[in-house]
């Protein structure tokens, strides 16, 4: 059913009676009467609109109809009336992925470069020596436009000349493929908010989702991306701008491969060119002793670079500085000048850096698990993802390349790959595995014991396939119920939280109270793996209850994180919440939340779909 309206004057009335903290939004926290009457301009028949969530739905349709200049236009109550689930999913499904697709090219450069992170006054484009048809592409653009200036990365180039890069940084080239009138970038899509540039392992996630709703050729052209960064880049890159050249992401590139052959049969030269960049990347990222592979034999994360990462903003380390401060007799501010510059050096700081560059690499920035401690830790998260990897190898080199697969003139079968894996599975349980605790904990090859800290990561090795059918058991009835929350698991467990907090430290924002999509989706799968499928539907209901319940609440809001202590994504910790501020419609939610909703809903059982959507406790079902 629609009904015509003035477009404007019922924008404004709306606002004016319900948005009482005048945040352009209707949430809860208004204090109008929750009552609004919608006057047909043509019939004038009345139709009476109720309650946060549909004025809030309301409010979205009439700003969407405004953004396009309508005056008077039908708005669609079927739209504002719509169950949440069905709405969270259609417009994730129909709208926000669309939004959050970027391309690196004439047509979408700009939307990039006028980034709230480009603090230069001409934005600097970084494209790789190696790229030729990305040189003269951009450089031409770069006469036409005149809005950026092309620079060229070395082929070669060393740390202390990405170190350079910080007093003039910007944006990497990604790829370029053809079309009918000309070049055009390989679309990337963002994670939302401030992220404007395509993330590591952020893009896995938004990859599944990407999958589950019928965009395969999206999900592909993330590939083609993380091709293209690991050939001209040696990496995939915590994000494509220059100061992040230092440090890659999780490895997830293979999870991607498996997870697009399993939709459809691919082109065979195409799987071949990226199980051959899946291999290069394994042994020259992974692989190098002393690099990202350790003593044990067991993988680290290993960031490149010296000194504080460049993209935190001002004061976020004075915990830390203030102390170096003192040593040196110096004030806070002097201290950091003459540091950052390198007139005063100090190893031990140097060496805090080193582990916090690469606890940013592991994608878990930041938590007291992996501060002044992740280049030393065999971590749990890395050698899952690896063994992950064996595994994927394994499998697409016997599934399709008759199980001889050649790369670097070296012939790979599945069973040297089979044989990786089953060496780090051991290695794993030897090390990592606490049969007392029930749980897997980071081993530190350093001071060669266990780190007994509680984190989310443990549940990764059910994702992987890893563990035993007894070590499940252990996990899922152990484990899990410490960090379990009404609205899903928590990043890490309180006692741990406590425990290894650092005094004057920001509250971390991996760590307890906060939950993210990426381990609860890692964890559904998991325990899908090992046939819980009972607590699958019960994690899964948790977490799409707590983004429906906020989403209903607040405008539609789907932010990063939330703190599950409380149920909100009214998060009080580092870097605050992305994804929370916007103006009448939430356009885009935010990658990984939105591809966990997806996901969630394709495991989720219809009987608690129903109760989803009438937002039932899970404390009433569980």
């Amino acid at each position: 059913m629609k009904i015509l309206l003035n477009i404007e004057k019922t924008f404004r009335e709306l606002l004016q009676q319900e948005d009482t903290d005048q945040d352009k939004k209707i949430t809860k926290d208004d204090l109008g009467p929750k009552r609004f009457v919608l006057v047909d301009e043509l019939t004038k028949k009345e139709e009476m609109i109720e309650g946060t969530y549909h004025l809030s739905n309301l409010l979205q349709e009439l700003a969407t109809l405004k953004e396009k200049g309508e005056l008077t236009a039908e708005v669609d109550l079927d739209f504002i009336k719509e169950e949440p689930v069905q709405r969270i999913s259609r417009k994730i499904r129909d709208d926000y992925w669309n939004e959050l697709t970027r391309t690196i090219d004439k047509k979408g450069l700009e939307q990039i470069l006028k980034d709230e992170k480009t603090s230069n006054d001409i934005a600097t484009l970084y494209v790789s020596a190696k790229d030729e048809q990305g040189i003269a592409y951009f450089q031409e653009l770069e006469k036409e436009l005149k809005s950026f200036k092309v620079a060229i990365l070395p082929e070669n180039y060393t740390m202390d000349y990405v170190d350079t890069l910080n007093s003039k940084p910007g944006i990497l080239a990604l790829a370029l493929e053809k079309n009918k009138s000309g070049l055009q970038g390989v679309p990337f899509v963002v994670p939302g908010g401030r992220f404007n540039e395509m993330y590591g392992w952020d893009s896995y996630f938004i990859a599944a989702g990407l999958l589950i709703d019928n965009q395969l050729d999206k999900a592909m052209a993330i590939a083609e991306n993380f091709r293209y960064q690991i050939i001209h880049y040696g990496k995939i890159l915590n994000a494509n701008r220059s100061y992040y050249l230092t440090r890659t992401q999780p490895p997830l590139y293979s999870s991607l491969l498996v997870d697009i052959v399993k939709q459809k049969t691919p082109d065979l030269n195409w799987l071949r060119l990226h199980l051959e960049t899946v291999i290069l990347e394994y042994n020259t990222v992974w692989m190098v002793q002393g690099g990202r592979l350790t003593s044990t034999a067991l993988n680290r994360y290993k960031a490149d670079g010296v000194g504080m990462p460049f993209e935190v903003e001002p004061g976020h380390f004075d915990d830390v500085l203030i102390e170096y401060a003192k040593k040196y007799n110096l004030p806070v501010r002097e201290f950091e000048k003459q540091y950052l510059n390198r007139t005063l050096v100090d190893a031990e700081l140097d060496m805090y850096f080193v582990h916090d560059r690469s606890l940013r690499e592991s994608g878990h920035d930041t938590t007291d698990r992996l501060i002044n401690t992740c280049a030393n830790l065999n971590s749990v998260d890395i050698n899952s993802f690896l063994y992950k990897y064996e595994k994927d190898i394994a499998y697409l080199i016997k599934a399709f390349f008759n199980n001889a697969f050649l790369s670097d003139d070296l012939v790979y079968t599945s069973e040297q790959w089979e044989q990786k894996a089953l060496f780090r599975k051991e290695k794993m349980n030897e090390l990592c595995w606490n049969e007392n605790a029930g749980m897997y904990f980071d081993y530190d090859f350093v001071n060669e014991k266990q780190f007994p800290f509680e984190a989310a990561t443990t549940f990764f090795p059910l994702w992987a396939k890893l563990c035993s059918e007894e070590q499940a058991k252990q996990l899922v009835e152990i484990a899990l119920p410490k960090f379990v929350k009404t609205g899903g698991i928590t990043g890490s467990t309180k006692a741990s939280s406590i425990a290894y907090s650092h005094e004057n430290a920001p509250q971390r924002q991996w760590d307890y109270p906060f939950g993210w999509a990426p381990h609860q989706m890692l964890l559904w799968e998991g325990l899908i793996n090992y046939n819980y499928s009972d607590k699958a539907q019960e994690m899964v209901y948790r977490w799409l209850w707590l983004i429906t319940k906020n989403a209903v609440e607040y405008n539609g809001t789907i932010p990063e994180k939330f703190d599950l202590e409380i149920s909100s994504h009214k998060v009080f910790a580092e870097y605050g919440n992305v994804g929370t501020e916007f103006d009448y419609i939430a356009k885009e939610g935010f990658g990984w939340v939105n591809a966990s909703y997806q996901l969630g809903l394709q495991i989720l059982n219809n009987s608690l779909k129903l109760e989803l959507n009438k937002m039932t406790s899970p404390e009433d079902l569980f």
